[in-house]
């Protein structure tokens, strides 16, 4: 894959996201009363890199193509939205699958069922409408929604045991790390029942 490929290939992607961004930001402004708190703390995104997504295809066994890149990857753009609890991400998941123009491509729950290691996440791959000159096409866009202790726990994860080798310690990491992640859940847990009823939606 040649670089001028490279950034043709990747600019309905990059308009695809900017189009989830758009929307994303009009729910946040609409979910809620305006009394109540927004459910966003922050939004993060961004396009894989060329030598991510060429990587990536190596990893499935595939040649590192355009047309392979298309084919065989569905997080070429990805959103990261960071809420405040997990109701905001459970409403904000609901609103978007209610908007009639996407498509759910696929969806895993990791706050209900948290991966083994102690991560949790709501991720969803929505297709996004994309308008040109000659028609419509859907565009893959992976969300990831974290509230901000799981987003600072993978966060913490990746700089604790990326690159630990076995056997220098990194098992018993990675079990305090997975005990940490059951705190933070009922630190979270605690301080959203803390909340004045009013401010609960």
């Amino acid at each position: 894959m040649t670089e001028q490929e490279y950034y043709t290939f990747i600019q309905p992607y990059e308009d695809a996201k900017e189009v989830l961004l758009a929307r994303l930001h009009v729910l946040e402004h609409n979910l809620y009363e305006v009394s109540k708190s927004q459910p966003i703390h922050n939004i993060q995104s961004r396009i894989k890199e060329k030598g991510s997504l060429e990587d990536k295809l190596r990893k499935k066994d595939k040649e590192p193509t355009v047309m392979n890149a298309k084919d065989y990857l569905q997080d070429i753009a990805g959103v990261r939205v960071i809420c405040y609890f997990a109701e905001d991400i459970y409403n904000l998941v609901e609103v978007l699958k209610r908007q009639a123009d996407l498509i759910v491509v696929r969806e895993s729950d990791y706050i209900k069922n948290p991966k083994s290691n102690g991560y949790r996440s709501y991720h969803v791959v929505v297709g996004i409408p994309v308008y040109c000159m000659d028609g419509m096409e859907y565009f893959p866009v992976e969300i990831q929604f974290r509230t901000m202790s799981m987003d600072f726990w993978a966060s913490m994860e990746h700089r604790i045991l990326y690159k630990k080798e076995e056997g220098t310690g990194r098992k018993r990491l990675a079990e305090e790390l997975r005990d940490y992640a059951n705190t933070l859940v009922e630190m979270e847990e605690r301080l959203f029942h803390a909340m004045e009823p009013s401010e609960v939606v």
